[in-house]
């Protein structure tokens, strides 16, 4: 079946998503009437998200379709604007905004940022186990199956996804052997499922310290973070001349291209030693280690913390933030553009699962919150850093300000490391709770 969309060219999508973005931020630039209501509910991240998955579900951009030649055969086709977003802009971003950074500031934000993470790791760990019980009362038959078939294993790939990354879901495809022509319906589920709850997340934005005040949050070490860093950038505030915006695209992309370097050697350094493991257990635990996305975003972390203790760190009083955050969001609207909303009623049964699984995540999350006092902040971008990883919490961290991108990044790669492990603990509580 043909399915390709209105537009199916690169180029004429990307600039319809600058477009896109233009708007958002012209109208978000009006600070009376209409706009400005709007915008006080509206977070322009949200909109930045929602307004490409609306295009895709029109049908008139889509990240991946498929077309019928003349032989009548079906070719595949893949729009590459996520993977540009992610490998190029990312870590080119995660400098750019990491630059004016007070390390000592981002240490002191203290215990509640680790405690919330593993608090959302725990979430999906019996969030899991739990939705398996409560649908199975409803619809046994969405979770059954038998051998490879088994749903719980199909589940296990999600586990892995939602606490480490795309590494830690190809392991637990690996462990668990679900049978692969029925993968792509648990990547759907993954996918829609994140996506959905990344963007209450970011409505939540727009109403952090509502949030905040009814969680009795301590914010004093956020605010302090971004104080410093504001303070900084007003301190050497200059009007950017050519010379400046070339050092600073010099910087960004000069880190991208070292990071993809580094990535490939240092992946491929790793993947060697870890295909030479002979327990499978143990190989599967180290899977994360052979991703390029892994080594590429931490380098780009590492370079950008170095340069912070340079006079490249002067850079951010020429707009070195501001253009990360343009390209945080781009990638949001590639990431947006994942989404086909009509897919939600595909597969409901197994949305449904996810659906459960994910409101568990969530209430856990919201409950720890509120007993620590913890900020919305930590909240946010500990979920993003177990369910979207590294390519979603950063951009969720940079949407509370741009010096707290490498918060998000930080906890991401906790999540890389522990993804495996959980997600294993998750598929044996599973595959216990639908009788597997």
């Amino acid at each position: 079946m043909d399915t390709a969309p209105l537009f199916t060219n690169d180029t004429i999508v990307f600039g319809l998503l600058m477009i896109v973005l233009g708007v958002i931020f012209y109208t978000s630039s009006i600070k009376e009437g209409f706009w400005k209501k709007f915008y006080s509910v509206v977070p322009s991240i949200f909109l930045a998200y929602m307004i490409p998955a609306l295009f895709t579900t029109m049908g008139f951009i889509a990240p991946d379709w498929e077309t019928i030649n003349e032989a009548g055969e079906t070719v595949k086709h893949s729009s590459n604007l996520y993977y540009m977003s992610s490998r190029y802009l990312l870590p080119a971003a995660l400098v750019l905004m990491t630059l004016s950074i007070d390390l000592k500031a981002v240490y002191n934000l203290g215990w509640r940022a680790l405690a919330m993470f593993f608090t959302g790791t725990l979430g999906i760990v019996i969030g899991g186990p739990i939705a398996i019980l409560l649908i199975s009362m409803v619809s046994p038959e969405t979770v059954g199956g038998a051998g490879p078939d088994a749903v719980w294993r199909g589940l296990s790939t999600i586990a892995g996804s939602w606490i480490g990354g795309g590494a830690n879901q190809a392991a637990m495809l690996e462990i668990y052997g679900y049978n692969q022509k029925l993968f792509g319906g648990m990547v759907f589920v993954d996918i829609v499922v994140a996506n959905i709850w990344m963007a209450i997340i970011l409505i939540g934005i727009g109403k952090s310290a509502k949030i905040d005040k009814w969680l009795k949050a301590d914010t004093t070490s956020i605010e302090e973070l971004k104080e410093k860093v504001s303070t900084y950038a007003k301190k050497v505030e200059r009007r950017a001349s050519f010379t400046d915006i070339t050092i600073i695209a010099a910087i960004a992309f000069g880190t991208v291209g070292v990071s993809h370097f580094g990535a490939g050697h240092l992946s491929s350094f790793f993947g060697s030693i870890v295909a030479g493991i002979e327990s499978t257990t143990i190989k599967n635990m180290f899977t994360f280690l052979d991703s390029q996305f892994f080594w590429m975003v931490s380098i780009a972390t590492i370079i950008a913390i170095l340069l912070s203790f340079t006079k490249a760190k002067s850079y951010e009083g020429a707009g070195a933030s501001q253009i990360g955050s343009l390209f945080i969001y781009i990638l949001v609207a590639s990431i947006g553009m994942k989404m086909d909303l009509t897919l939600i009623f595909d597969n409901l049964g197994l949305v449904a699962i996810g659906a459960v699984w994910m409101t568990i995540h969530a209430l856990l999350m919201i409950l720890v919150a509120k007993l620590i006092k913890a900020p919305y902040f930590f909240l946010a971008v500990a979920s993003q850093a177990n369910v979207g990883g590294a390519a979603s919490a950063p951009v969720v961290a940079a949407a509370f300000h741009p010096s707290l991108a490498t918060v998000g990044v930080l906890l991401a790669v906790l999540g890389y490391a522990v993804g495996t492990i959980a997600a294993i603990g998750c598929t044996i509580l599973m595959q216990i709770a639908s009788g597997g």
